[in-house]
């Protein structure tokens, strides 16, 4: 990083205020970074939800992206979209699908449509196997569904204005493959198998945290995988990380770089704030970046954020 003059790495000033609302999730994926299941108990409350909001209100900052678990799932999920809207920002659903199938959000595809969130949806790959494998028997096939069911409303389609975006990760200790490649791929499979259509995907680098972590350590790969993507890095990547240009807040309201470093419990640095209650633009925008050594899985070869591949 100091050869590459991103040393201490700081933020470039906040563009996505990503809100993490907590770790219940409909799914149990082996690779998840936050831990989440049917049997956590962490979410935000209404309270922690509104100290967002008037957080947002006092910036100008134009996206927010919404995450979990299954982030629907948390009660105040629906308020925050609408809250969001309200204040003229573009909105992020991080999905996994199958929630969409769920009796209680029957008309949650509907409500995603009607304040025309984007929706983010995690898809590991074109088919059912290797899909299954790393999040769920069955959760292909539902996944299908899903995207089906969002089709119907128009998202994915050219003009809608109903984006709908994929993100594909690594099922196993490697590297994502080329970002326009891969998408090429899966957009004819997907298209040809399943009538399904989408508008961009992302990859997204498999991070040694938690679950994926002790597959690592379990399978013994967990020093090969770290060697390459140490051996992997781009200073370009590096230079583009999504933690310069990113708030994380997480489900009790403590302020993050990302949601990586959420997981690890590693709020932001001394001289800033550490929870949205306290919230200063000025200071976070300005704030140091706290690194370690997971941060290689974001600045290896084409790097991954959460909108994907950081260089071409």
């Amino acid at each position: 990083m100091e050869r590459a003059g991103l040393h201490p790495l700081r933020s470039t000033g906040i563009t996505v205020f990503q809100i993490n609302v907590g770790k219940l999730c409909n799914q149990i994926c082996r690779h998840c970074h936050v831990d989440a299941g049917p049997d956590r108990t962490e979410r935000m409350s209404r309270e922690t939800a509104e100290l967002c909001m008037q957080a947002l209100a006092q910036t100008d900052i134009p996206m927010v992206d919404i995450t979990g678990g299954a982030p629907e799932l948390n009660p105040h999920f629906r308020w925050l979209v609408e809250q969001a809207r309200g204040l003229k920002r573009h909105v992020m659903d991080r999905c996994n699908l199958s929630v969409l199938l769920l009796p209680s959000q029957a008309d949650l595809a509907e409500f995603l449509a009607t304040h025309r969130v984007e929706i983010i949806a995690s898809l590991p790959y074109y088919k059912g196997p290797q899909t299954d494998a790393q999040r769920g028997e069955g959760v292909f096939d539902k996944s299908m569904e899903g995207l089906r069911r969002l089709n119907r409303l128009g998202y994915g389609a050219p003009d809608s204005g109903l984006v709908l975006n994929l993100v594909q990760n690594p099922v196993g200790a490697f590297l994502p493959p080329k970002q326009d490649a891969i998408e090429s791929q899966f957009r004819k499979e997907l298209r040809a198998k399943h009538g399904v259509e989408f508008n961009r995907l992302y990859t997204i680098t498999n991070m040694p945290i938690s679950r994926f972590l002790e597959f690592l350590i379990e399978s013994d790969n967990y020093e090969a995988y770290m060697a390459r993507l140490a051996n992997a890095f781009n200073p370009a990547a590096a230079a583009g990380v999504m933690c310069r240009y990113t708030l994380s807040v997480g489900w009790d309201g403590t302020l993050y770089d990302c949601d990586f470093n959420q997981m690890l419990d590693l709020p932001v640095g001394a001289g800033a704030p550490r929870h949205i209650r306290d919230f200063n633009p000025a200071q976070l925008q300005q704030r140091i970046i706290v690194t370690g050594n997971h941060c290689y899985g974001c600045t290896a070869g084409s790097g991954s954020s959460c909108g994907g591949a950081v260089t071409a």
